[in-house]
């Protein structure tokens, strides 16, 4: 278990050096233009899709169905 560990460990750690290694190569002004891309992406897709319908308020909700529970 211990050489397993041990390897384990370190293949995490090689991961998290590449990553961060990847991270690190974007300019601030690129990770910028990312993020508003990706904003404008999330507000496009918020607006098409519709709301959805409230549900009816004839169906006992969770807490009346506890109460009811209770005052058997």
């Amino acid at each position: 278990m211990g050489l397993a560990g041990a390897a384990g460990v370190v293949a995490t750690g090689v991961v998290v050096v590449r990553a961060e290694r990847r991270r690190r190569a974007y300019t601030p002004d690129q990770v910028r233009e990312q993020l508003h891309v990706r904003f404008a992406q999330a507000i496009s897709a918020e607006s098409t899709t519709e709301p959805a319908a409230p549900p009816p308020r004839d169906t006992p909700g969770i807490r009346s169905r506890v109460r009811r529970l209770f005052q058997r």
